[in-house]
């Protein structure tokens, strides 16, 4: 199941300049257990099982959730170590990223967009 969502270079480019780059390059069992975890809660919001339905979403439903996984992911590493771009950074990007998490999972949630997204 793991990366079927999103791949390691979308949440790197969702969580920004300077993060620490070693936890992406050397410790795949982490980053990997993220993107099941990121995977499982966007089942869970989308109350579908976006991963075994992945051929049904339509393009722009595949766009969405692979933003949802991609700052989720994003957010954990940030998290992991946020002296490495520095605390207020850290805060701004988590902030950043919540509001666009929040902002997906209510079109998720939204029963006019489920077959929009291809998830009914």
């Amino acid at each position: 199941m793991t990366w079927t969502i999103c791949d390691s270079g979308a949440a790197k480019g969702a969580a920004g300049a300077n993060v620490n780059t070693a936890i992406i390059t050397s410790s795949s069992d982490l980053m990997d257990a993220w993107s099941d975890e990121a995977e499982n809660m966007v089942c869970a919001i989308a109350r579908y099982d976006v991963i075994t339905n992945w051929a049904t979403l339509t393009a722009n439903g595949k766009e969405i959730m692979q933003d949802l996984c991609a700052s989720h992911i994003a957010q954990k590493i940030i998290g992991y170590e946020p002296e490495a771009i520095g605390n207020n950074a850290a805060t701004l990007r988590l902030n950043i990223l919540e509001n666009n998490i929040n902002t997906i999972k209510g079109l998720i949630k939204d029963d006019k967009n489920k077959t929009y997204l291809g998830i009914s």
